[in-house]
């Protein structure tokens, strides 16, 4: 028998080599969505302030053609203060300001770029599900089938005052675990509200997929918990 028959070459699969060939399910490093917010939010914050200092530019080359009328003035500096603290007040208003803007240029993009995540995982994770009874239903969905979707649990407790206001409250939520600060736990606080814009546009992007346009809002007041209020206009 020629030793390309077929007893020759079934020989040569070993079960391992058949379960290679067979399609599976791809699996992901639980970490590495964390991982990969960590460096979204570094790239996007270099990439806001580029994006922030060629508007500004753009800005300023139009108020000196007088396109566009001058920025309202910094606060008032009293007389009293000598001339150099001035300026050092100037500057640090200038740049307090500056800083402000960057930041929400990186919240918006964040947002967006977790309300793409959230649209797509809603309209998979949904695609065999019945249709939802109510609004209730769509944000039960939300705790539960995406949260867990996403990392790896359900969101601890779901509140509503039936008129259009749900708040969901996770109390170790997992992109804010590992935070923490140097500086300590209050510098902590304050670094981790940026990280809760790509969660917030993550539920919108959900609700949104299901025709419902909401206002979402991120509050984190002790480490690791934090709550996500959701508003609906009347008649949704």
């Amino acid at each position: 028998m020629s030793i390309y028959g077929p007893s020759a070459s079934s020989s040569l699969v070993t079960p391992a080599l058949a379960a290679l060939s067979q399609d599976s399910n791809r699996q992901v490093d639980s970490v590495a969505l964390d991982y990969l917010l960590i460096e979204a939010v570094r790239t996007l914050r270099h990439s806001s302030k580029i994006a922030t200092a060629r508007i500004r530019a753009t800005e300023e080359e139009m108020i000196a053609e007088g396109l566009l009328p001058p920025p309202a003035p910094l606060s008032a500096v009293p007389l009293s203060i000598k001339a150099d603290s001035v300026k050092d007040a100037v500057a640090s208003q200038r740049e307090a300001r500056i800083a402000e803007e960057e930041e929400e240029a990186l919240r918006v993009r964040l947002e967006g770029m977790g309300a793409i995540v959230g649209s797509n995982l809603a309209e998979r994770y949904s695609k065999d599900k019945p249709r939802f009874q109510d609004t209730l239903d769509t944000v039960k969905f939300i705790c539960k089938d995406l949260w867990t979707a996403m990392w790896d649990k359900q969101v601890d407790n779901l509140r509503t005052n039936h008129r259009g206001v749900y708040v969901l409250q996770d109390n170790a939520f997992k992109p804010l675990l590992r935070m923490s600060s140097p500086e300590g736990s209050a510098d902590a606080l304050r670094r981790a509200k940026i990280y809760l814009a790509f969660p917030v546009g993550v539920i919108r992007g959900a609700l949104s997929r299901f025709g419902l346009n909401a206002v979402v809002t991120a509050e984190a007041l002790t480490l690791p918990q934090c709550t996500f209020q959701v508003k609906l206009p009347k008649g949704q």
